[in-house]
């Protein structure tokens, strides 16, 4: 069964992460996951759980486990800055067998557009096997213009990480 299943097969799987210290405590409420899953459910993905996982080594083995899902998608949300518990991409790499840096670029001049502190974003966008991961902020507002910036191509993608180029 592939990672990226064709729709006829059923619908693709796509899950979340939120990276946030604060959240995971219980101290402060994830406002970034339901915008996420409102935006893949919206572009017929099935989602897993969102797991909400404190800044740091968590959120790599958060994605492990998740990888061995076979998702279509992966979206993690959070610990993209400069703090020193800020280590999401640092999670992401490794894991990442192709980077896209085309989707990063265009998601910071997205937000560049609106704040330069978009352009002290960190986050990683690339491919695990057919597995498609993107590192979005943390914020509600940086999370929806990220999301605007892969509407346009999101369908695309997975067809190509699929081996589907359009047959």
């Amino acid at each position: 069964m592939s990672a990226c299943e064709p729709h006829a097969h059923g619908s693709r799987k796509a899950g979340v992460v939120i990276a946030s210290t604060r959240a995971a405590a219980g101290l402060y409420n994830d406002e970034t996951g339901p915008v996420i899953l409102d935006w893949l459910k919206e572009h017929g993905f099935d989602t897993f759980p969102t797991m909400v996982v404190p800044d740091g080594e968590p959120v790599g083995a958060a994605l492990r486990a998740l990888l061995t899902q076979e998702p279509a998608v992966v979206i993690t949300s959070g610990g993209t800055g400069l703090s020193p518990d800020d280590k999401t991409p640092e999670m992401t790499l490794p894991l990442l067998d192709r980077e896209i840096p085309g989707i990063m670029e265009g998601i910071r001049r997205a937000g560049a557009a609106k704040t330069p502190m978009a352009m002290l974003s960190r986050g990683h966008a690339g491919a695990a096997g057919k597995t498609f991961i993107i590192n979005l902020p943390g914020s509600p507002k940086g999370v929806m213009d990220g999301l605007a910036v892969l509407d346009p191509v999101i369908g695309h993608l997975c067809e190509q990480l699929e081996g589907n180029h359009g047959h």
